[in-house]
Protein backbone atom coordinates (compact mmCIF):
# COMPACT_ATOMS: atom_id res chain seq x y z
CA UNK A 1 0.00 0.00 0.00
CA UNK A 2 1.28 3.52 -1.07
CA UNK A 3 2.51 5.77 1.50
CA UNK A 4 2.60 9.01 -0.15
CA UNK A 5 0.30 11.52 1.14
CA UNK A 6 -2.69 12.75 -1.18
CA UNK A 7 -2.34 15.85 -2.28
CA UNK A 8 -4.09 19.56 -1.02
CA UNK A 9 -3.77 23.21 -1.27
CA UNK A 10 -4.68 26.00 -0.26
CA UNK A 11 -4.64 28.39 -2.87
CA UNK A 12 -6.99 28.25 -5.81
CA UNK A 13 -5.83 26.79 -8.99
CA UNK A 14 -6.01 30.24 -11.10
CA UNK A 15 -6.98 33.85 -11.50
CA UNK A 16 -9.66 35.27 -14.03
CA UNK A 17 -9.92 38.74 -15.42
CA UNK A 18 -13.33 38.17 -17.85
CA UNK A 19 -12.50 40.59 -20.49
CA UNK A 20 -15.08 42.28 -23.13
CA UNK A 21 -13.53 41.37 -26.83
CA UNK A 22 -13.03 37.75 -27.95
CA UNK A 23 -9.72 37.13 -26.74
CA UNK A 24 -8.64 34.79 -23.96
CA UNK A 25 -4.82 35.27 -23.11
CA UNK A 26 -3.89 31.75 -21.31
CA UNK A 27 -0.55 31.76 -19.19
CA UNK A 28 -0.90 27.91 -17.77
CA UNK A 29 3.14 27.69 -16.42
CA UNK A 30 3.20 31.12 -14.24
CA UNK A 31 2.37 29.91 -11.34
CA UNK A 32 5.22 29.17 -8.49
CA UNK A 33 2.92 28.12 -6.05
CA UNK A 34 3.98 24.81 -4.15
CA UNK A 35 2.11 23.96 -0.30
CA UNK A 36 4.39 23.50 2.17
CA UNK A 37 4.27 19.99 2.56
CA UNK A 38 5.08 19.42 -0.78
CA UNK A 39 7.53 21.59 -1.07
CA UNK A 40 9.25 19.73 2.03
CA UNK A 41 9.97 16.83 -0.51
CA UNK A 42 11.67 19.04 -3.31
CA UNK A 43 15.10 20.11 -3.27
CA UNK A 44 16.27 22.95 -2.13
CA UNK A 45 16.76 23.86 -6.70
CA UNK A 46 13.21 23.02 -7.10
CA UNK A 47 11.66 25.41 -4.51
CA UNK A 48 13.33 28.27 -6.60
CA UNK A 49 10.76 26.87 -9.07
CA UNK A 50 13.05 27.72 -11.93
CA UNK A 51 11.55 26.17 -15.09
CA UNK A 52 8.87 28.81 -14.24
CA UNK A 53 7.48 31.27 -17.57
CA UNK A 54 8.59 34.04 -15.09
CA UNK A 55 6.62 37.71 -15.77
CA UNK A 56 4.13 36.69 -18.27
CA UNK A 57 1.60 38.98 -15.90
CA UNK A 58 3.56 41.88 -16.19
CA UNK A 59 4.90 41.56 -20.04
CA UNK A 60 1.62 40.84 -20.85
CA UNK A 61 -0.31 43.80 -18.59
CA UNK A 62 -1.26 45.62 -21.53
CA UNK A 63 -3.76 42.92 -22.33
CA UNK A 64 -6.67 44.01 -20.29
CA UNK A 65 -7.03 47.41 -21.57
CA UNK A 66 -7.32 45.59 -25.07
CA UNK A 67 -10.27 43.93 -23.64
CA UNK A 68 -8.90 40.18 -23.65
CA UNK A 69 -9.37 37.86 -20.94
CA UNK A 70 -6.32 36.62 -18.98
CA UNK A 71 -6.63 33.31 -17.23
CA UNK A 72 -3.32 32.75 -15.22
CA UNK A 73 -1.98 29.64 -13.37
CA UNK A 74 -1.12 30.02 -9.48
CA UNK A 75 0.56 26.83 -8.59
CA UNK A 76 4.01 25.83 -10.26
CA UNK A 77 4.33 23.52 -12.88
CA UNK A 78 6.05 21.17 -10.97
CA UNK A 79 3.19 20.76 -8.67
CA UNK A 80 1.11 19.73 -12.11
CA UNK A 81 1.83 20.91 -15.58
CA UNK A 82 -1.37 22.61 -17.39
CA UNK A 83 -0.47 22.26 -21.04
CA UNK A 84 0.18 18.42 -20.68
CA UNK A 85 -2.82 15.86 -21.43
CA UNK A 86 -4.56 14.51 -18.11
CA UNK A 87 -3.22 11.18 -19.28
CA UNK A 88 0.49 12.08 -19.56
CA UNK A 89 0.89 11.14 -23.19
CA UNK A 90 3.84 12.79 -24.56
CA UNK A 91 2.68 15.33 -27.23
CA UNK A 92 6.36 14.85 -28.78
CA UNK A 93 7.32 11.50 -29.51
CA UNK A 94 10.92 10.51 -29.75
CA UNK A 95 11.98 14.14 -28.14
CA UNK A 96 12.97 14.21 -24.50
CA UNK A 97 9.90 16.44 -22.14
CA UNK A 98 9.14 16.38 -18.80
CA UNK A 99 5.94 14.81 -17.55
CA UNK A 100 2.02 15.87 -16.14
CA UNK A 101 4.27 15.78 -12.44
CA UNK A 102 7.59 16.43 -13.37
CA UNK A 103 10.00 15.06 -11.47
CA UNK A 104 12.95 16.78 -12.69
CA UNK A 105 13.79 19.86 -13.70
CA UNK A 106 14.45 21.34 -17.38
CA UNK A 107 18.09 20.84 -16.70
CA UNK A 108 17.71 16.97 -15.47
CA UNK A 109 18.39 17.87 -12.24
CA UNK A 110 15.96 15.63 -9.45
CA UNK A 111 12.59 18.05 -7.91
CA UNK A 112 12.45 15.76 -5.03
CA UNK A 113 15.00 14.88 -2.56
CA UNK A 114 15.42 11.32 -1.92
CA UNK A 115 14.14 8.08 -3.70
CA UNK A 116 10.46 7.53 -3.68
CA UNK A 117 9.69 11.38 -2.95
CA UNK A 118 7.67 11.55 -6.04
CA UNK A 119 4.37 11.31 -6.68
CA UNK A 120 2.37 8.05 -7.05
CA UNK A 121 -0.88 7.57 -8.90
CA UNK A 122 -3.09 8.10 -6.42
CA UNK A 123 -1.44 11.59 -5.61
CA UNK A 124 -1.30 12.31 -9.61
CA UNK A 125 -4.89 11.83 -9.43
CA UNK A 126 -5.51 14.03 -6.38
CA UNK A 127 -3.51 17.13 -8.12
CA UNK A 128 -5.64 16.89 -11.52
CA UNK A 129 -8.59 17.12 -9.37
CA UNK A 130 -7.33 19.92 -7.15
CA UNK A 131 -5.13 22.27 -10.15
CA UNK A 132 -5.44 20.53 -13.22
CA UNK A 133 -9.31 20.07 -13.64
CA UNK A 134 -10.46 23.33 -11.89
CA UNK A 135 -7.98 25.33 -14.95
CA UNK A 136 -9.01 23.61 -17.99
CA UNK A 137 -13.02 24.25 -16.30
CA UNK A 138 -12.21 28.05 -16.25
CA UNK A 139 -10.49 27.98 -19.79
CA UNK A 140 -13.07 26.08 -21.21
CA UNK A 141 -15.71 28.04 -19.55
CA UNK A 142 -14.46 31.51 -20.57
CA UNK A 143 -14.26 30.14 -24.78
CA UNK A 144 -17.77 29.02 -24.08
CA UNK A 145 -18.80 32.57 -22.72
CA UNK A 146 -16.96 34.59 -25.30
CA UNK A 147 -17.79 31.95 -28.07
CA UNK A 148 -21.46 33.03 -27.17
CA UNK A 149 -21.03 36.61 -27.09
CA UNK A 150 -18.56 37.24 -30.20
CA UNK A 151 -19.18 34.01 -32.32
CA UNK A 152 -15.73 33.16 -32.83
CA UNK A 153 -12.66 33.76 -30.80
CA UNK A 154 -8.80 33.77 -30.55
CA UNK A 155 -6.99 31.97 -27.58
CA UNK A 156 -3.34 33.15 -26.91
CA UNK A 157 -1.62 30.43 -25.15
CA UNK A 158 1.48 32.87 -23.56
CA UNK A 159 4.75 31.09 -22.83
CA UNK A 160 8.57 32.20 -22.21
CA UNK A 161 11.63 29.57 -21.59
CA UNK A 162 15.21 29.73 -21.56
CA UNK A 163 16.98 30.48 -24.68
CA UNK A 164 19.65 27.33 -24.69
CA UNK A 165 18.53 24.14 -23.20
CA UNK A 166 20.51 21.52 -24.52
CA UNK A 167 17.67 19.00 -22.86
CA UNK A 168 14.96 19.61 -25.24
CA UNK A 169 17.06 21.82 -28.52
CA UNK A 170 20.56 22.22 -30.00
CA UNK A 171 21.63 25.70 -29.76
CA UNK A 172 19.63 28.63 -29.08
CA UNK A 173 16.20 28.90 -29.50
CA UNK A 174 14.56 31.76 -31.94
CA UNK A 175 13.17 34.66 -30.10
CA UNK A 176 9.62 33.90 -31.25
CA UNK A 177 8.56 29.99 -31.50
CA UNK A 178 5.17 30.51 -32.60
CA UNK A 179 3.03 27.25 -32.83
CA UNK A 180 -0.29 26.11 -34.47
CA UNK A 181 -0.29 22.20 -33.94
CA UNK A 182 1.57 22.47 -37.47
CA UNK A 183 -1.59 24.51 -39.04
CA UNK A 184 -4.59 22.73 -37.27
CA UNK A 185 -5.20 25.07 -34.11
CA UNK A 186 -6.12 28.25 -36.27
CA UNK A 187 -6.48 29.90 -39.74
CA UNK A 188 -3.51 29.13 -41.60
CA UNK A 189 -3.49 33.23 -42.99
CA UNK A 190 -3.77 34.36 -39.65
CA UNK A 191 -0.83 32.40 -38.42
CA UNK A 192 1.60 33.55 -41.54
CA UNK A 193 0.54 37.33 -40.54
CA UNK A 194 1.85 36.35 -37.03
CA UNK A 195 4.94 35.43 -38.23
CA UNK A 196 5.39 38.25 -40.31
CA UNK A 197 4.85 40.10 -37.33
CA UNK A 198 7.64 38.43 -35.37
CA UNK A 199 10.28 37.92 -38.51
CA UNK A 200 10.02 42.06 -39.09
CA UNK A 201 11.64 43.05 -35.12
CA UNK A 202 15.07 43.95 -35.79
CA UNK A 203 17.81 41.93 -34.23
CA UNK A 204 15.30 39.28 -33.08
CA UNK A 205 14.33 35.84 -34.68
CA UNK A 206 11.24 33.97 -35.42
CA UNK A 207 10.13 30.17 -36.51
CA UNK A 208 6.36 28.94 -37.00
CA UNK A 209 5.68 25.36 -36.00
CA UNK A 210 9.56 24.56 -35.71
CA UNK A 211 10.89 22.91 -31.74
CA UNK A 212 7.67 24.30 -30.42
CA UNK A 213 4.24 23.54 -31.83
CA UNK A 214 2.01 24.01 -29.64
CA UNK A 215 1.00 21.83 -26.17
CA UNK A 216 -1.68 20.39 -25.28
CA UNK A 217 -3.76 23.74 -24.95
CA UNK A 218 -3.21 24.31 -27.93
CA UNK A 219 -4.11 21.38 -29.83
CA UNK A 220 -6.97 20.34 -27.77
CA UNK A 221 -8.74 23.68 -27.66
CA UNK A 222 -7.86 25.29 -31.06
CA UNK A 223 -10.76 24.32 -33.44
CA UNK A 224 -11.01 26.89 -36.11
CA UNK A 225 -13.73 24.90 -37.61
CA UNK A 226 -15.69 25.40 -33.96
CA UNK A 227 -14.91 29.48 -33.89
CA UNK A 228 -11.37 28.69 -31.88
CA UNK A 229 -8.25 29.95 -33.35
CA UNK A 230 -5.50 29.06 -30.70
CA UNK A 231 -1.78 30.15 -31.20
CA UNK A 232 0.95 29.27 -28.82
CA UNK A 233 3.91 31.80 -28.95
CA UNK A 234 7.05 30.62 -26.88
CA UNK A 235 9.46 33.32 -25.83
CA UNK A 236 13.34 32.89 -25.72
CA UNK A 237 13.27 34.80 -22.08
CA UNK A 238 16.64 36.52 -22.77
CA UNK A 239 14.68 38.67 -24.82
CA UNK A 240 12.48 40.48 -21.71
CA UNK A 241 14.41 39.06 -18.19
CA UNK A 242 17.96 37.49 -17.21
CA UNK A 243 17.90 33.82 -17.52
CA UNK A 244 20.27 33.49 -14.48
CA UNK A 245 18.79 33.08 -10.60
CA UNK A 246 16.95 35.39 -9.50
CA UNK A 247 15.41 35.49 -12.80
CA UNK A 248 15.13 39.69 -12.63
CA UNK A 249 12.49 40.96 -15.02
CA UNK A 250 14.47 43.58 -17.70
CA UNK A 251 12.51 46.37 -18.00
CA UNK A 252 14.12 47.95 -21.13
CA UNK A 253 13.87 45.20 -23.47
CA UNK A 254 10.74 44.01 -22.39
CA UNK A 255 9.29 47.65 -22.77
CA UNK A 256 10.99 47.26 -26.60
CA UNK A 257 8.93 44.03 -26.93
CA UNK A 258 5.39 45.18 -25.42
CA UNK A 259 4.43 46.75 -28.66
CA UNK A 260 5.19 43.44 -31.05
CA UNK A 261 3.13 41.24 -28.32
CA UNK A 262 0.15 43.94 -28.33
CA UNK A 263 0.12 43.98 -32.55
CA UNK A 264 0.02 39.64 -32.65
CA UNK A 265 -2.78 39.88 -29.92
CA UNK A 266 -4.55 42.96 -32.24
CA UNK A 267 -3.96 40.93 -35.57
CA UNK A 268 -5.38 37.96 -33.45
CA UNK A 269 -8.51 40.07 -32.92
CA UNK A 270 -8.96 41.73 -35.64
CA UNK A 271 -9.09 38.37 -37.08
CA UNK A 272 -12.00 36.97 -35.31
CA UNK A 273 -13.99 40.60 -34.87
CA UNK A 274 -14.03 40.42 -38.81
CA UNK A 275 -11.89 43.75 -39.40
Amino acid sequence: MSTQPLFSTDKPAFTLHRGTRPLLVSMPHVGTYVPAALAERFTDEARTVPDTDWHLERLYDFAREMGASILAATHSRYVIDLNRPPDNANLYPGQDTTGLCPVDTFDKTPVYAGTGAGPDDAEIAARRDAVWHPYHAALAGELARLRAEHGTVALWEAHSIRSVLPRFFEGRLPDFNLGSANGASCDKGLADRLLAIAQAVPGHTAVLNGRYKGGHITRFYGQPQQGVHAVQLELAQCAYMSEQYPFAYDAPRATALQPVLRDMLGTMLAFVEGK
